[in-house]
């Protein structure tokens, strides 16, 4: 009887302990910083040699299907004694540390929520660049998800509310509410913003379930297919004697990639438009998504115009609202976002 009163007693004790470790967690405040930016903790003497090269070469690299090269983080590095008090709780931090310890992991919201905090470190220069080479491909992934799920949220602080996608073809995107729809036709619409200096657009169509069936024409495919709709549905600018409608850009062949969006096989493409007959160009991105259950593909697709200005912030917003898409269900719900 001793005995069990014991174990009950134990029982209790470790409840309470989880209890009080949730309402711990609860208490983490907000992280902070901005969108894509990333907090870099490593000394001077390693940030200024092969190291620091290795890491600027690694998490500033050139994002691929942007119109002039824009690093994929804007770096701020900091020695460890600056990582303290508010800083903490930067929301993307890579430290590196030169120690006795040979290792390369991540952990989630250590000093607020979300976070995410990779942490290389070496016992020499040499291993410490081994582990950032082994380890970057998870941790960029990591740093961009959390990116996006946080883009996402602020999202929720003014929603759209029209119906044009889920009318037309039974889908829904979360997006702020300066979107608006600019144009519908029988299997397509048109969505965009206004910024400064141009616009923010997003398009949806179908295509037939057996499109892109040739492997060797894949991507010679899908510039038909991207070619054909911007001639049909989206015009430039009036040029006397000449028709001007949008074109994958003809001198480089777009970037294709294997991805999942919404639980379903899709692919990511990436590239450069352009005006036919017209000097207007600028980026975009598309997912070709298996509708299996509808026997379609669903194509969804940002493009952004903002002529001698940076881009990246306006296609990662764009990524950000194509990966809420939701099949035949409304719209993602604000809790699945915020909870995310």
């Amino acid at each position: 009887m001793k005995k069990i009163g014991t174990l009950l007693i134990a029982a209790i004790l470790v409840t309470i302990s989880c209890n009080d470790g949730a309402k711990r967690k609860d208490y983490r405040p907000t992280s902070i910083g901005a969108i894509n930016s990333l907090a870099v903790v490593m000394d001077k003497q390693l940030w200024e040699g092969p190291v620091g090269d290795k890491v600027r070469e690694t998490f500033a690299a050139p994002i691929l299907g942007l119109s002039w090269e824009e690093p994929l983080f804007t770096i701020n590095h900091m020695p460890a004694k600056v990582f303290t008090g508010t800083v903490r709780n930067t929301r993307s931090v890579l430290v590196i540390d030169q120690d006795s310890l040979n290792l390369a992991h991540i952990k989630s919201d250590v000093y607020a929520r979300p976070q995410r905090i990779s942490v290389i470190k070496g016992r020499t220069e040499e291993e410490i660049i081994e582990n950032l080479e082994r380890k970057s491909g998870e941790i960029i992934a990591s740093f961009k998800n959390l990116e996006i799920r946080e883009t996402q949220k602020r999202f929720l602080r003014s929603l759209n509310k029209e119906k044009a996608l889920e009318e037309k073809f039974n889908i829904s995107l979360t997006m702020p509410s300066v979107y608006k729809v600019g144009k519908e036709e029988d299997n397509f619409v048109w969505i965009d913003r206004q910024i400064l200096k141009g616009t923010m657009n997003i398009i949806a169509y179908t295509m037939p379930w057996d499109s892109f069936t040739n492997d060797s024409t894949f991507v010679r495919d899908i510039v038909r297919m991207r070619d054909s709709i911007g001639q049909k549905y989206i015009p430039g600018p009036d040029v006397p004697g000449k028709t001007t409608f949008m074109v994958t850009e003809k001198a480089f062949a777009p970037y294709v990639f294997p991805a999942e969006v919404a639980g379903r096989k899709a692919v990511e493409v990436k590239g450069i438009w352009e005006i036919n007959n017209y000097p207007m160009a600028g980026p975009f991105i598309t997912y070709i998504i298996n509708d299996q259950e509808n026997r379609r593909k669903v194509v969804i697709e940002g493009f952004t115009f903002a002529p001698a200005t940076e881009k990246r912030e306006f296609m990662f917003e764009l990524e950000a609202i194509l990966k809420t898409i939701n099949f035949g269900k409304g719209q993602v719900s604000n809790k699945e976002i915020a909870q995310e």
